[in-house]
């Protein structure tokens, strides 16, 4: 797949990008993740991307031109499954939302910046709109490379067991069970006997009924979608 992001501040993705498993991914041809930066698309010899808003209100908001001539660039040489803004009020990300975006062909993540886009970009240019979370933050940078890094590594490949990506937390909208390694006891710190005696489906069993008890405790709004 490839995702392009637009961003004012393209450094935030330099060493988010070049590690770990979006690295990986992208050393693999998994997926190519491309940075665009939209003062190289302004008309200006100042690369303005923002200006003051329309009735007086604080702050600077970012324009329609050099999103609209950036996003157009890009339209014309590829056909893309969605252009995805970065915004508070917009629809809560969560794992269902990774997972049908893992499978898209191609995605632009436009990150707002200062005190919003221009609204005409998400009247005519943008086809979802993606919040992690009901707070604000100074720009859309974080949210692209959270999104990013949630869809990437459900990509097959990307991670080193597939299978892990499938037991992760929320995919059968249960928290993950517990998890251990070696030493079984460490200062008297001992693992759940139940893991170490070998029979599957009482593991099995015994996993299930930890995500329910976390689940109940921790989140329980998850187990009213279920």
């Amino acid at each position: 797949m490839r995702i392009d992001i637009l961003t004012v501040l393209p450094e935030m993705f330099e060493s988010p990008l070049g590690c770990s498993i979006l690295k990986r991914a992208r050393d693999k041809g998994l997926a190519e993740i491309v940075v665009h930066n939209l003062r190289d698309y302004t008309t200006d010899r100042h690369r303005k991307v923002d200006d003051y808003p329309f009735g007086g209100e604080a702050g600077m908001v970012m324009k329609v031109q050099p999103v609209e001539a950036c996003i157009n660039v890009l339209k014309s040489q590829r056909e893309y499954d969605d252009v995805i803004f970065t915004s508070p009020d917009g629809e809560t990300f969560n794992q269902k939302m990774a997972n049908t975006l893992s499978m898209a062909g191609n995605l632009i993540i436009l990150c707002g910046h200062y005190k919003g886009v221009d609204y005409r970009i998400r009247e005519h240019l943008v086809t979802k709109e993606i919040s992690i979370g009901d707070y604000v933050l100074t720009g859309g940078e974080l949210p692209a490379l959270v999104m990013t890094d949630a869809i990437v590594r459900l990509i097959p490949g990307a991670i080193g067991d597939e299978q892990s990506a499938l037991s992760d937390s929320f995919q059968d909208n249960l928290l993950a069970p517990p998890i251990y390694t070696r030493p079984a006891d460490y200062n008297g710190w001992k693992v759940p006997g139940i893991l170490l005696s070998g029979h599957e489906a009482k593991i099995d069993e015994w996993r299930h009924e930890q995500s329910l008890e976390r689940t109940r405790r921790l989140r329980p709004d998850l187990l009213e979608e279920l």
